[in-house]
């Protein structure tokens, strides 16, 4: 009986003491003759004799197994009767045995049949509080499995006590995925207990940040740029990926990734996988540490200047396409540029997109290689034949041909001269008297019209045409029979603001309002109609561009020079005359 006191709690014994007191007064009051037990065990009697067994319940006492039923285990508590507990509590294969010793937990005195009910787990489950509580005090991390999810956290079952664990305190990033975590058993470390509440709250990311400063400091002190080291991907961005190192992180940048050309990093990594990388740089001030896995590799650059040659037709895939062109895959990690103006004789200011898709194998041609800047040029047109150089083959320079007007510019007619080629006519090439807007007026979109072609430029892809040289032989033997000085007969077909515009045997001329005449009466252009006939001296002839330069002052000048001259040579007596004459025309010149 002794041995059951000896498991009482403080707290059940303190009203024990209290009656003591209150008993020994009673007997000095009443003279009442009362002999105090001279043994331990005979007090534990009497105590136990006078308030009955019901302090022992919710307390944890030592028990021996008197019986083994199939269901049933009997243990003696050292109470009036024996308890029972279900064997379900010691396990699936309980290894006990008759007169085994263990701890259980009294629960209440009597049930229906009149036992003790007795729980091991309970029992257990106080041992484990205990030794969580102690652990909570000296902050000795606890080992337990996450086994199931709840609003805001996780469970945790420490070795049969359920703990909260919050999900703020899973990891020191937000994980999305906790799977991998589930099921294990692994390090928390306890941030509070409640045993009145049955409440325990654990944080598995102090114990990893713990353990992470450790890690750190030991590999940050050993760290270098060009060390290689195993890593594990941890997070995935668009830029790059995250890389634990054991202790501190790394970023592997998408470009750092492969020689080859790669969008997005989740093409090649994928969260949770061991990779092996290289410091490439490492700033102790804030401790940031750049990786690269493709410097692992050999570098394809190294000899592309002998594997590629200026002229070498090859065949690529296409990986990427920009406004200013496409990005064409030789081999692995060696890409080349096809510029928008190398990938159509033709087709013109189209995006590439338009001529090429992604993943599609071409045929290109390497037009420059620069091994230094990482740089090949290649064309896709250079493969197919040249349909200008064709063209001119087939109509040289010189050549008349016939086309459609596709546009009308300020600048002049583009005309259609097969289904992909263009040529154009500029309006200083219309027409030998018209220019500017004078010069197109007569053309309309769609109109078929002939022209001779003046110029080529296979390198730029241009054909210069022009419709005036078709009647250039009529006007260059016009021009021939005419000289500076010549005197001719000028028909006005129009009347300008500044001049008339006059026709010379088929070639066309402007008198400019201060040539037309040395009297200022006679500039007035009011007194010139069209289909008026003047006699004007030639005062310069343009063979290159057909143009002459014609004056009716001019020829008056000189006419009167020559009448000057006629009455200077005459007789003495009509010196008189000749002088008063001259005297005039001086002063109207």
């Amino acid at each position: 009986m002794g041995r059951a006191i000896s498991n009482i709690n403080p707290a059940q014994v303190r009203p024990l003491f209290l009656w003591v007191g209150i008993f020994e007064i009673n007997l000095f009051m009443t003279n009442t003759e009362f002999k105090i037990p001279e043994t331990n065990e005979n007090f534990a009697e009497l105590l136990n004799e006078q308030f009955g067994e019901d302090s022992l319940t919710g307390s944890v006492v030592k028990g021996t197994v008197i019986r083994l039923t199939p269901d049933f285990a009997m243990v003696d508590v050292g109470l009036k009767s024996e308890g029972r507990i279900p064997l379900r509590e010691f396990g699936q294969n309980p290894e006990l045995n008759v007169g085994d010793q263990i701890e259980v937990y009294v629960d209440r005195y009597e049930d229906k049949d009149g036992q003790i009910v007795l729980s091991r787990e309970k029992a257990r489950r106080e041992e484990v509080w205990q030794d969580l509580e102690k652990c909570l005090n000296s902050g000795e991390r606890v080992n337990g499995i996450i086994f199931g999810r709840v609003k805001g956290g996780f469970t945790v079952d420490l070795n049969g006590a359920i703990a909260f664990l919050p999900g703020s305190q899973i990891d020191i990033r937000p994980i999305r995925d906790i799977t991998p975590l589930m099921g294990i058993s692994q390090p928390f470390q306890i941030l509070k207990m409640d045993k009145v509440r049955g409440n325990i709250v654990v944080s598995r990311r102090v114990v990893l940040e713990e353990t992470r400063a450790e890690a750190r400091a030991e590999l940050i002190g050993d760290l270098k740029e060009g060390s290689i080291l195993d890593g594990v991907v941890k997070n995935i961005t668009d830029y790059g990926a995250f890389i634990d190192l054991g202790g501190v992180d790394g970023l592997l940048h998408v470009t750092d990734i492969s020689w080859k050309r790669i969008n997005h990093p989740a093409e090649v990594l994928s969260v949770g996988q061991t990779v092996k990388v290289q410091v490439i740089k490492f700033n102790e001030d804030n401790q940031r540490i750049s990786l690269g896995m493709k410097q692992l590799e050999n570098d394809p650059w190294q000899n592309v200047a002998d594997k590629f040659k200026v002229g070498d037709i090859c065949t690529g895939k296409v990986t990427n396409i920009t406004d200013y062109g496409a990005f064409v895959e030789l081999e692995d990690g060696i890409e080349g540029l096809v510029h928008v103006s190398e990938m159509s004789w033709t087709r013109k200011n189209v995006h590439p997109g338009k001529i090429v898709s992604t993943s599609q194998e071409v045929e290109v041609k390497v037009l420059e290689v620069d091994a230094d800047k990482r740089r090949i040029s290649l064309g896709i047109k250079q493969c197919t034949p040249n349909p200008w150089a064709a063209y001119i083959e087939e109509h040289p320079v010189g050549s008349i041909i016939e086309g459609k007007i596709k546009n009308i510019t300020e600048f002049g007619l583009f005309v259609g001269l097969s289904d992909e080629i263009d040529g154009m006519i500029h309006l200083s090439d219309i027409s030998w008297d018209k220019a500017g807007e004078e010069a197109v007026k007569d053309y309309t979109k769609g109109q078929d019209i002939q022209a001779k072609i003046i110029d080529v430029d296979v390198e730029k892809e241009r054909i210069s045409l022009g419709i005036k040289q078709l009647s250039e032989e009529a006007v260059a033997g016009a021009l021939e029979s005419l000289k500076k000085g010549d005197v001719v007969k000028a028909t006005i077909t129009a009347v300008e603001d500044k001049g008339v515009v006059v026709d010379v045997n088929g070639l066309t001329a402007n008198i400019k309002k201060a040539d037309l005449s040395k009297e200022k009466a006679n500039q007035n252009l009011d007194n010139y109609h069209e289909g008026d006939v003047l006699e004007a001296k030639v005062t310069s002839v343009d063979k290159k561009n057909a143009k002459i330069g014609l004056s009716v002052k001019a020829l008056e000048i000189e006419e009167e020079k020559k009448a000057l001259e006629e009455y200077s040579n005459s007789d003495s007596s009509n010196s008189a005359l000749g002088d008063a004459l001259g005297k005039a025309l001086k002063k109207n010149a």
